[in-house]
């Protein structure tokens, strides 16, 4: 019984449900720079920035967060362990040092400093999301809008796990938040090390019921905050109360156990009577599994042809769908067209999310209810990720609805939360953050898995980095040159009515609607023009969506499924256990 029960355990930390649930947690604690608007004003007020200096670096802090060229080459060459324990170590030594800086435990550090400590411990983000979604969607690759919006969705919850947590642990000491987030995620990535991986595609039908049934166990974690975070909102919390509140969220974040427990008890059982059935079936298993894995490699050295290097093909792509080498993607119109609508579409909504503090104060709202906005955007960042992976997914199966027109909509959709804030209407910034929230989560999943669809799975990892670079060069722009260099002009103007002249180390405030609406009206057309150029993409690929984009995925699961049953369980088995190092190659 106990050996047993040993091997089940072993067959349960290893397989790819655990695998599933271990990305998820990773993926909970990775979304810190959605939070900036929390502890924004500590790292403005403690250095004396004026808003100019404090874009500057967020802008430092979005490009850690989004340029993962470097995290997507090294997940090529090196197992996924590699890349979280990289993460993990760039996370704490970041957000560390940012902690020591705020706190003055060291002397106040250069501006150029600040920008580096950002822009490691963001970059950390990009580690994590590559080590635990990119693999994720290698392994599940016919349900890969559904993985992306679930791994995605628990980052878009984190600002409002960080949140019950932070204050379940340190009260209201928002300076200790920083510190929560350098030790936090990197404590849950070692933790995981050897869970993530990739595993070969192995026939999984009913994996999008499961892939439901985590989603419902992530919708009431979403819920459950929700109402914590309107109570809250109204009534005064103690600490004893936070502390249960916190209990509480941790709790739901390991219900996803008892659907993992339970669909690899399912195919433990599964492999044991199959076991039985036939001495031989392990021996035929491997036999089967020599003859498959060469042959799933077979395409892409044909589409690439004898003796052409990838530099001769890089204006030579193949046929939207296969595999295209890095080159030919990064210089195809199609990834141009992506990028430029990402640059103008997600920008805005990127600089909405790392003003929100500044905005809120502009506007007069209590500094409780700023907790309030940065907590509905993460709900409702987590509600846009979720829908968009789940719901394209669901349109493009069943009505061929292509994801790219999905993302011009999207992006539609946000400039009413920009011309809320532009034009300050009371209470507005509620709704405001909600919209915005929705939109900016809902944008990654769809752009993530259009680019795996367009461009293939082979440099998946490598193209799902580029196209994140995309939005902080328009969060440089927009935020940076725009919104930062509007609002000092604005806060300048107000001390010189008063009289006043701005005394050095001292940060600089604006009051009023006047403060963000030129720069957000700017923001809402910038939007449109995304809008327009997202289109282009949708009359580009409308052919490609209307056929079958997942038909060389089911013609390989059909060959596996066709081996006889008992060396087909095997097969399933072997899989399921061993990392495919065909992905490695």
């Amino acid at each position: 019984m106990a050996t047993k029960t040993k091997a089940f355990m072993h067959h349960l930390i290893t397989g790819r449900w655990f695998m599933i649930f271990a990305s998820c947690l990773i993926m909970a604690v990775s979304g810190a720079t959605y939070m900036f608007g929390l502890y924004s004003n500590e790292v403005k007020t403690s250095l004396g920035y004026d808003q100019s200096t404090l874009n500057l670096i967020s802008f430092f802090k979005d490009l850690g967060a989004n340029l993962g060229i470097f995290s997507g080459l090294i997940n090529e060459i090196s197992p996924p362990w590699v890349i979280l324990a990289i993460g993990a170590t760039m996370n704490f030594v970041g957000y560390f040092m940012i902690w020591l800086s705020v706190t003055a435990r060291i002397a106040k550090p250069h501006v150029w400093q600040m920008c580096l400590y950002f822009y490691i411990g963001a970059n950390s983000q990009s580690f994590a999301n590559t080590g635990a979604l990119v693999n994720c969607v290698m392994s599940f690759p016919r349900s890969r809008g559904s993985v992306i919006g679930l791994l995605k969705g628990y980052v878009g919850l984190s600002g409002a796990i960080f949140t019950q947590l932070y204050h379940a642990f340190y009260g209201d000491n928002s300076k200790a938040l920083i510190f929560l987030i350098g030790w936090l995620p990197a404590a849950i990535s070692f933790i995981f090390l050897p869970t993530v991986r990739v595993l070969s595609i192995t026939p999984q039908p009913k994996e999008i019921k499961v892939f439901y049934q985590l989603l419902y166990i992530s919708l009431g974690v979403a819920g459950f905050l929700m109402v914590l975070i309107v109570i809250q909102n109204k009534l005064s919390f103690t600490r004893v109360e936070y502390i249960v509140d916190g209990m509480v969220v941790i709790l739901l974040l390991l219900l996803p156990l008892f659907v993992v427990f339970r669909e690899e008890l399912k195919l433990w059982k599964n492999q044991n009577q199959n076991q039985n059935q036939s001495f031989t079936g392990e021996a035929d298993a491997a036999a089967a599994s020599v003859i498959e894995l060469p042959q799933a490699e077979a395409a892409p050295t044909h589409l690439e042809g004898k003796n052409n290097s990838c530099l001769k093909n890089i204006f030579k792509p193949p046929q939207r769908g296969e595999d295209y080498t890095i080159f030919q993607a990064l210089f195809s119109i199609d990834m141009l067209i992506l990028f430029i609508a990402t640059v103008f579409g997600v920008g805005g909504t990127l600089t909405a999310l790392d003003n929100l503090g500044q905005i809120g104060n502009s506007l007069g709202y209590p500094k409780k209810s700023l907790t309030t906005f940065v907590s509905l955007v993460s709900i409702w960042n987590y509600l846009g990720r979720a829908s968009s992976g789940f719901a394209s997914e669901y349109l493009l199966t069943k009505y061929k609805f292509p994801r790219p027109l999905m993302l011009t909509l999207v992006m539609l959709l946000s400039c009413v939360g920009h011309l809320l804030i532009a034009f300050g209407v009371p209470n507005s910034l509620y709704f405001a953050s909600v919209i915005i929230g929705f939109c900016f989560g809902a944008l990654w999943p769809l752009m993530f898995a259009i680019i795996s669809e367009i461009f293939g799975l082979k440099y998946y990892s490598t193209l799902y980095n580029f196209g994140a670079v995309a939005s902080p060069v328009g969060s440089y722009i927009l935020n940076v040159k725009v919104t930062g260099s509007l609002y000092d002009k604005d806060a300048l103007r107000q001390l010189e009515m008063k009289g006043l002249t701005r005394q050095k180390g001292k940060d600089l405030t604006c009051m009023g609607v006047q403060c963000y609406r030129m720069a957000f009206i700017i923001i809402t057309a910038s939007t449109l023009i995304g809008c327009l150029v997202s289109f282009i993409l949708v009359l580009r690929t409308r052919k490609f969506y209307k056929g079958d984009i997942y038909e060389k995925f089911r013609v390989e699961l059909d060959k596996a499924e066709s081996v006889p049953t008992f060396s087909s369980s095997g097969t399933t088995t072997n899989q399921a256990e061993e990392p495919d190092k065909t992905n490695r190659k």
